[in-house]
């Protein structure tokens, strides 16, 4: 039977069901490839050490040239002047496979598909319909109800927050799961912790406005620290590492990661504040598609990353363990095998299907 639950008006858990049908079954892994066999991929204007999906997605495709002993390499993009020609110049190396990452490679990843049919294309964290083209996308609210579950539950102020680099579907759905989860702690608990930064019912809230200024990161986040906030979810890239000093400076608060684990990408000094991240598994969908590109079994079925496949999870607590109780850990299991069944549903307008 499915469970309701019942939260506040200002959040909302959605009652859709959780559909897995649209998720990609992984491919089995064949050998190696043929040695003219190559790939090539395309950075967002993050560049490639983003502590984020780039450099997750090029993990990705250094574990694939490993593995099936190919050629691989990566045209880096620092502006959004560079986005066009390094997706030009990609398919210009007559591989047989193109990644590119994130929402502005959309419209070149589009129209080079278009000129290019017998090329494979893929790309991360955006949908692009085309037969040559499988997007790469995650159901990251699983993973950050789980997180937001936590910060509530960790919390010593009664208020959390989190903030987005742009009103962006994969950075809003990690707003929606996370407040989705704070409030299911205090439907549970009996609690009144607040989450700051993020209505989802408007689906609105704090944006920095960007994914590279740090100092944006800093302020924003010194911002929800003054109104009480102890843990924080920055979901804007390199931005991010601005709520880490934040946090680190404060002496009193944490901060979750996203995509990547903050505690290995962050530099160390932050691993004092690096309660959990909410993880993509960017770096094995990649290994997976690049097989099956290989062995002449690409398709253009979407790939998303959920609880049960994998494909999201939050990350170890690290140093923070002795701030997560035993009984809170339980309940975190229970969360995820909830959702995992489908007995508890968590949505947002932004669920990739």
């Amino acid at each position: 039977m499915t469970r309701t639950l019942l939260l506040p008006s200002t959040v909302v858990i959605g009652a859709a069901a959780l559909l897995l049908a649209g998720c990609a079954p992984a491919p089995e892994q064949g050998g190696s490839a043929d040695s003219d066999y190559c790939a090539r991929m395309v950075t967002n204007s993050g560049g490639l050490e983003d502590r984020s999906f780039n450099q997750s997605s090029w993990a990705g495709l250094e574990q694939a040239a490993d593995e099936f002993g190919i050629d691989v390499d990566v045209l880096v993009s620092t502006s959004e002047t560079d986005l066009e020609p390094n997706v030009d110049q990609a398919v210009g190396s007559g591989c047989d496979f193109v990644l590119t990452v994130g929402f502005e490679l959309a419209p070149s990843t589009e129209e080079y598909a278009a000129d290019n049919p017998d090329v494979d294309f893929a790309i991360v964290d955006e949908f692009v319909e085309a037969d040559n083209v499988k997007p790469i996308v995650f159901d990251t609210a699983q993973a950050a109800f789980l997180a937001g579950y936590l910060s509530a539950g960790v919390s010593e102020t009664g208020t959390v927050a989190t903030f987005g680099g742009g009103n962006q579907p994969p950075v809003t759905l990690f707003m929606d799961g996370f407040v989705d989860g704070v409030a299911h702690y205090n439907e549970v608990h009996g609690t009144e912790v607040r989450a700051l930064g993020w209505n989802k019912e408007e689906q609105d809230g704090v944006f920095t406005g960007d994914f590279e200024d740090i100092n944006k990161g800093l302020t924003t986040a010194q911002a929800l620290l003054d109104q009480g906030a102890d843990v924080i979810l920055p979901v804007a890239g390199q931005v991010g590492e601005g709520a880490a000093r934040a946090a680190l400076e404060s002496g009193n608060a944490l901060v979750i990661w996203v995509d990547s684990d903050g505690y290995e990408t962050l530099p160390a000094e932050f691993r004092p504040v690096v309660l959990t991240s909410v993880l993509k598994n960017t770096g094995d969908a990649v290994v997976e598609i690049v097989d099956s590109s290989i062995n002449g079994e690409f398709s253009n079925e979407p790939f998303i990353g959920t609880l049960e496949n994998g494909g999201v999870e939050i990350a170890p607590y690290h140093d923070l363990e002795d701030r997560v109780s035993a009984e809170l850990d339980a309940e975190l299991d229970g969360l995820r095998e909830a959702i995992i069944s489908g007995e508890l549903e968590v949505t947002s307008p932004s669920t990739p299907e």
